[in-house]
């Protein structure tokens, strides 16, 4: 088990961030999968994407709102585990890149339960 940074929250605050951000993390993942099919439709398949259906604009509303949600929870595991202002960053952005919301979920979970006896 890795040594617990100092000033970290308790275990028990870890633990309900971690929970809150792994969730945000797949559900962010998931709708920029849906939104990327989405602008494949619009702007790939479809002839003219005026003729795209007007419900597909929420979309990107949808995984907006989540996106900004999924920054809150990220920042705030990131204070409560204290990582690296980088790490936070990075953190932050892989809800922009297909797939990398997935990917850095599963390595930041090993990190903290690691690191906090999870």
């Amino acid at each position: 088990m890795a040594p617990r940074p100092l000033g970290a929250a308790a275990p028990e605050k870890i633990r309900g961030a971690l929970t809150r951000y792994r969730a945000l993390a797949y559900i962010t993942g998931v709708w920029l999968l849906v939104l990327c099919g989405e602008m494949i439709y619009k702007y790939l398949i479809l002839d003219d994407s005026s003729t795209a259906p007007h419900w597909l604009f929420y979309i990107g509303q949808v995984h907006g709102l989540f996106y900004m949600i999924y920054l809150v929870f990220t920042i705030d595991l990131g204070i409560k585990a204290r990582w690296r202002p980088l790490t936070t960053a990075l953190t932050c952005l892989a809800g922009t890149i297909p797939f990398l919301s997935f990917v850095f979920e599963h390595y930041r979970t090993r990190d903290v339960k690691s690191a906090f006896g999870l």
